[in-house]
């Protein structure tokens, strides 16, 4: 009865994700804490029952045996096949949150690729989309719900990230995703995500970049394909371009550039 009303995948305090491989690295982490909680269990029945049923009732010696053949096997291969299960998983998961389609692709349901490339510098976030040649560009807290700049993609659509950083290693991170990856100089990071639900999600920088590490944030808001178009020929229409660094950044975003969400015109390099 009590096993009834819970979840297939109880949260355990995680997000149950917003995005298909979020989803997938939060069925992951239910299943392992759930074999967690049932192993941790078993073996504190054992224990107790060892407590209880062997212990000292006399000063006699009790009876001395030294193997136990099928009681070694048994507790030898358990842990293997155990491990053997989760590991399978585990490559399954990562392969699936890993899983890439090329730049300009269509999704098996005939739906374009939207590509995002996604610049760190201390302390902003630059999201360039090419393919629409318009950008966004921002640092600190301004930006919409004082959150940083703003990410705006498709539900429904393959979003294929390209991250790189323009100064020092930064964290690439958002909690309702359930990932996190590095925005490191020198390499360029490819990802692929699919919003299943419209929304607005808080990202944030993870690694400590500097003296404005904390304010190093940013969101992503998931609209309808008709509302993303509908921002892409808005942004156009003010004027605005692709967003493109000059020299590294020290303290500030690129010079031109301020704390808006959007920054028509820009100097190019």
């Amino acid at each position: 009865m009590l096993l009834t009303g819970c979840n297939a995948y109880p949260s355990y305090g995680a997000s149950k994700g917003v995005t298909s491989q979020g989803q997938d690295t939060f069925k992951l982490w239910s299943g392992m804490m759930t074999t967690g909680i049932i192993i941790g269990g078993a073996v504190g029945l054992v224990i107790l029952y060892a407590i209880f049923r062997y212990r000292r009732r006399s000063d006699a010696i009790p009876r001395q045996f030294n193997e136990n053949f099928w009681l070694e096997i048994l507790y030898t291969g358990i842990p293997i096949v155990i491990v053997g299960v989760l590991f399978y998983f585990t490559v399954l998961t990562e392969n699936n949150v890993d899983a890439t389609v090329p730049v300009g692709a269509t999704t098996s349901a005939g739906k374009p690729v939207v590509d995002v490339n996604v610049t760190a510098f201390q302390w902003g976030w630059i999201f360039n989309y090419p393919h629409q040649g318009i950008g966004v560009a921002g640092e600190g807290l301004a930006g919409p719900g004082n959150h940083g700049p703003q990410m705006v993609v498709p539900t429904g659509s393959t979003i294929q990230i390209t991250l790189t950083s323009n100064d020092v290693i930064h964290g690439f991170y958002l909690r309702d995703f359930n990932f996190s990856r590095y925005a490191l100089p020198g390499v360029t990071n490819y990802f692929d995500f699919n919003v299943t639900h419209t929304g607005t999600y808080n990202g944030q920088c993870t690694q400590i970049c500097g003296l404005y590490h904390s304010e190093m944030l940013f969101t992503v808001k998931a609209v309808t394909p008709a509302q993303f178009q509908a921002w892409v020929s808005s942004e156009k229409a003010k004027g605005v371009h692709l967003i493109r660094f000059g020299t590294p950044s020290t303290s500030k975003a690129p010079a031109g550039t301020s704390n808006q969400p959007s920054i028509p015109n820009p100097p190019k390099a």
